[in-house]
C-alpha cells in the first residue's frame, strides 16, 4: 500500500461519496486495486510463459477474442461502455503477450 494512502474501510462507495474528496479517494484505491489485480494477471502470463512448450504458442488468436469477448459481454451486462473496454482489453491482451514472449525468452536464453 502506497505511504498516506487511506485504506479500503476508509473509503466511501459511490453512492455514499459526498465531496470530490471522497471520489477521488476511491478512485486512488480503486485504481491500487486494479494495478493489484494487473500483477497477478501478468504472474499467469509468467505461468505461460514457463508451461508453453515452444514460443509459436505464445499467441492464440482464438484465446484472444475469447477473452475479448467475455470482457465485451461482462462490460455489457454491467451497463458498462463495452465497445470501449473491448478496445482496452484489446491492448491489455497485446501487451500480455508481449510480456510473455519477453519472459519465455529469457527464460530460455
Amino acid at each position: 500500500m502506497l505511504a498516506n494512502a487511506p485504506a479500503m474501510t476508509d473509503i466511501r462507495s459511490p453512492e455514499n461519496c459526498e465531496t470530490m474528496l471522497d471520489v477521488r479517494a476511491g478512485v486512488d484505491a480503486t485504481d491500487r486495486e486494479l494495478m493489484e489485480l494487473l500483477e497477478r494477471r501478468f504472474g499467469y502470463m509468467r505461468a505461460a510463459a514457463r508451461i508453453k512448450p515452444s514460443r509459436d504458442t505464445v499467441r492464440d488468436e482464438g484465446r484472444k477474442a475469447q477473452v475479448i469477448a467475455n470482457a465485451r459481454a461482462d462490460a455489457e451486462g454491467r451497463k458498462l461502455p463495452a465497445a470501449e473496454l473491448a478496445e482496452i482489453w484489446d491492448r491489455l491482451v497485446e501487451t500480455s503477450i508481449a510480456y510473455e514472449l519477453q519472459v519465455w525468452d529469457r527464460t530460455r536464453s
